[in-house]
Parts: C-alpha cells; structure tokens; sequence
C-alpha cells in the first residue's frame, strides 16, 4: 500500500525520537518527544490527515531474536546495566504501541535497519540524512536521524546519498 504520510518513531526512554514524512512533497520534520508528548502529538497529526492514507510505523528491537552490545571490556555489572536498558527501552516501545493501539491508531512494527552508515557503531550521521532527505535542520541527535530513516526506509523512496 502506497500511503501519503508516514510518521516513525524510534522509541527511547526519556525522549523517543519522531519524523513525520509527506511522500508526495519529499518533506520531512523531526523531533525528539517524552512519551505523552509523542502520544499526543501522533493522535492529533493522524486525526488532521483524515483524507490522506496515513502509517504510524515504530522500530520494534523487540523483535529481535538477539541484540549484542557487550564487549570483551565490559564488566558484569556494566553488561547487567545494559541489559536493564534495553529491557526498559524495549518496554517503552511497547507501550507506545500499545498507548497508540488504545486510540485506534494501527502501528506498523518494524525491526532496526541495518547499521550500514558513517558514524558511531555504523549509525547514520547527521550529513548522512540531511543528503539523503534533503532536510535543512543545522543539527539532529540520533533519535531524530533514526526516525526519519526509518520513515524513509518505509515510504520506499531512493536512499541515494548526494554529495556536495
């Protein structure tokens, strides 16, 4: 299905990162949000689109049968601190989804995109979506640039980085 809006979120603890794509217009915008924040604003952008086909689509890491992220340095306690994290980072996804599901708003569970860029632990970095999006945004934190990927990534548009 070929949708006009896509609006992902790469859910985080304190703030989770939102991008609001229109396919049509190539246009993107992205913000980091606390949950209520985030909630709140998916429920009013899918009830102003009313007459546009419109996906909500979240990065389910949950989905994952294994996720890595120790390394040989890692103490037990660090190892158990990450853990704790993820669990708790996989939790909020959850209940966004399910917060979202409650207002009659169907999200779409995607796993991660492979980490295939430039920056830290092959993340994309800032220069990378702005080349790739076109967005104009002087700056962006992770969860903004994962967002947005995400909802590139979804609408099947060219993922085709222009260099200056």
């Amino acid at each position: 299905m070929r949708y006009d809006t896509i609006i992902a979120i790469d859910p985080d603890t304190e703030k989770s990162g939102v991008a609001r794509l229109d396919v049509t217009e190539r246009k993107s915008w992205a913000d980091t949000l606390p949950f209520p924040m985030l909630i709140e604003y998916v429920r009013q952008a899918y009830r102003l689109s009313k007459d546009k086909r419109v996906a909500v689509v979240i990065e389910a890491s949950w989905h994952k049968t294994h996720n890595w992220h120790l390394s040989r340095r890692d103490s037990a306690g660090i190892a158990a601190r990450k853990g704790y994290d993820e669990g708790r980072n996989h939790e909020a996804g959850r209940k966004i989804v399910e917060m979202l599901n409650h207002y009659g708003i169907e999200v779409i569970e995607k796993e991660p995109l492979r980490k295939i860029w430039q920056g830290t632990d092959r993340k994309i970095t800032h220069t990378e979506i702005t080349a790739i999006t076109g967005w104009n945004r002087k700056r962006s934190n992770q969860e903004e640039r994962d967002a947005m990927l995400l909802a590139w990534d979804y609408s099947n548009l060219p993922i085709i980085i222009k260099k200056p």
